[in-house]
């Protein structure tokens, strides 16, 4: 598999995080990190590890050995520590290394840290340039902006709902629906991700460590780049009825599955479509090119007088075909077709690392490209614990015997 890039070269290089995060919104923020160079110490539960080692699909190795797939493909360029912070060694390990560190990242719930007696005021007074990224579901209870619902747990289908997203997802009459993979996770990581780097930043010009306060209902509110600008403006809620399909189409049958035609524009756009397509007659009719049309009739006429063309065509030859005439294009391609996609390939987005068990394992690579500067670092995700001695022994500050007797009292 790939191992360290020149990592001095990379920009987050000499940046210390202790990564207090497990599941998918912290996991996804702290790779994102240590994909640009920074030395990722993530601190697990002895035993058992964070809770996405425990999440299927697992992947079974010839010798009994299994790990978690979706453990795997958030957890690369990471070092593993076991620690019990309810032992007071343990504990006071962990105050060493936040005492060493640059950034401590955070999603164990709503004052999970606090209850530990690991607070931000106790954060702040080991390491005054601490920055401590706290992710939660609606806010820091503790942090700078509680709100009346700082104290519910969340998780990506509570803030996909909560953030507006299940409204206008899904078919006109139908019920809410969720977009199908972990966004309410995934966007909330890439935020927190940019949280920290502002507040390095921050610190840069001013020497002063930072309480970041990250709420994935936040991050999912601010998304909804349309329709709530959109509200904001008129007063009207947007649903699934798909009243602005001639701006922003539906998926499109083709002989061998489905494209997109985004952004049709104006009547003159749709007029070298239909001329296109050998359906001049359609351009008599003004509703045809978008004059007055309601999302009824795109439906129920616009689209099969659409797909009467496409259908009769594979994915390919409608979106080359299209593109050639100056529409916006796209093939609507599953997982296999992203896996297999030589334009992704071409920029670099998939690596394969280890899995742990002698295989290898390929996911999604970081999309942050440097013209000038070294490939992501692509380091196999860690055994659990596998860095209890590196780190304990050295920014840990524990000696060999007291290591041992952690060890063996099943601490770390």
């Amino acid at each position: 598999m790939t191992t360290e890039s020149n990592s001095s070269s990379l920009p987050l290089a000499g940046i210390r995080i202790v990564d207090v995060t497990h599941i998918v919104a912290g996991p996804f923020a702290s790779m994102i990190l240590g994909d640009m160079g920074a030395e990722v110490i993530k601190i697990e539960r002895p035993g058992v590890g964070e809770r996405g080692r425990s999440n299927g699909p697992f992947i079974d190795g010839s010798y009994g050995g299994r790990v978690s797939a979706r453990y795997l493909g958030l957890n690369r360029n990471k070092k593993s520590v076991t620690l019990d912070l309810r032992d007071p060694r343990c504990k006071a390990a962990f105050e060493r290394i936040v005492k060493e560190s640059d950034v401590l990242l955070d999603n164990w719930g709503p004052g999970a840290l606090q209850r530990l007696g690991l607070g931000y005021d106790v954060l702040k007074g080991l390491n005054p340039k601490l920055v401590y990224v706290s992710i939660t579901g609606y806010g820091d209870p503790e942090g700078p902006a509680p709100g009346p619902y700082s104290d519910w747990p969340a998780n990506n289908p509570c803030v996909q709902g909560m953030g507006g997203w299940m409204t206008v997802t899904g078919e006109p009459g139908g019920g809410p629906q969720m977009v199908g993979d972990n966004v309410g996770d995934s966007v909330p990581g890439v935020w927190s991700a940019l949280g920290v780097m502002m507040a390095l930043e921050k610190r840069h010009r001013t020497g002063e460590g930072s309480f970041v306060d990250m709420a994935m209902y936040d991050c999912m509110a601010t998304h909804l780049t349309s329709t709530v600008p959109f509200y904001q403006a008129t007063g009207i809620i947007s649903g699934r009825e798909r009243n602005n399909m001639l701006s922003a189409q539906l998926a499109l049958k083709a002989k061998d599955g489905y494209v997109v035609l985004a952004g049709a524009g104006g009547p003159e756009k749709w007029k070298v479509l239909w001329r296109f397509m050998d359906r001049e007659d359609l351009i008599e009719d003004a509703r045809y090119l978008g004059v007055g049309v309601s999302g009824d009739f795109y439906m129920n006429h616009f689209v099969p007088e659409l797909e009467a063309w496409t259908s009769q065509r594979t994915k390919e030859e409608v979106t080359n075909q299209l593109t050639s005439i100056g529409y916006s294009m796209g093939i609507v391609q599953d997982q296999k077709d992203l896996d297999e996609c030589p334009h992704l390939a071409a920029r670099g987005m998939f690596v394969n690392g280890g899995n742990n068990l002698g295989g290898i394992f390929r996911t999604v690579n970081t999309p942050i490209k440097f013209a000038d500067g070294p490939g992501n670092p692509n380091i196999e995700p860690p055994l659990l614990g596998a860095n209890n001695e590196e780190i304990l022994q050295s920014i840990g500050g524990v000696g060999q015997e007291e290591l041992e007797k952690m060890q063996s009292d099943g601490v770390i």
